[in-house]
């Protein structure tokens, strides 16, 4: 199936270089949309709706502090910390600032086996993406080598939100570098906090 290009026109407050970037935006996503990948299609769904509501991450931080003794109680609440910072941020302040619609998945060729639910909220940028990223470097603050361990579930999430056709790439990876920033500023407060 060939698949059309999602919003191939611009959003209607973007001109210029923001018209650009979101045909370029649109093309990346319409490409993944018709690749043709059925053995991943629904394990990446299933992954996609897992994240809802941070789950994977307050289980990470459940198991940070029950078995990571002292430090991992640390990180588990840098990590949730983190996330709540952002969870907060991108979806009470960035996402009602942005008019950012939703990719037509159904125009792209996004197959049914692929969809999840479609959030009413606007595209950018992806709040999964952000917790997800904010959660693995908060932990990681603390114990780095879960920061990495917690990188490839949440470059996961982050990836599935495009493959199951609810974001574009540009939104997760917005959102991505949201969490990652936030995070950041959100571990320094609680160590001058600490200190």
């Amino acid at each position: 199936m060939s698949a059309a290009t999602p919003n191939p026109e611009p959003e209607p407050s973007a001109s210029g270089w923001l018209a650009s970037l979101h045909r370029a935006d649109a093309s990346l996503y319409a490409t993944i949309a018709s690749s043709s990948t059925p053995a991943l299609d629904r394990p990446i769904a299933l992954i996609s709706d897992a994240a809802n509501l941070s789950k994977p991450w307050v289980a990470s931080a459940a198991a940070l502090a029950l078995f990571g003794g002292q430090r991992g109680r640390r990180a588990a609440f840098y990590g949730i910390a983190s996330v709540t910072v952002a969870s907060t941020v991108v979806n009470l302040a960035i996402k009602p600032l942005s008019s950012r619609r939703r990719p037509d998945r159904v125009a792209a060729g996004v197959i049914e086996a692929r969809h999840v639910s479609m959030p009413s909220s606007t595209s950018f940028p992806s709040g999964h993406s952000a917790s997800a990223f904010a959660f693995a470097v908060g932990a990681g603050q603390v114990i780095p080598a879960a920061g990495a361990a917690l990188a490839i579930p949440a470059s996961l999430v982050a990836y599935s939100r495009v493959h199951t056709g609810v974001h574009y790439p540009g939104d997760v990876v917005a959102g991505s570098l949201i969490g990652v920033a936030l995070a950041k500023l959100t571990c320094a407060a609680l160590d001058r906090l600490r200190s």
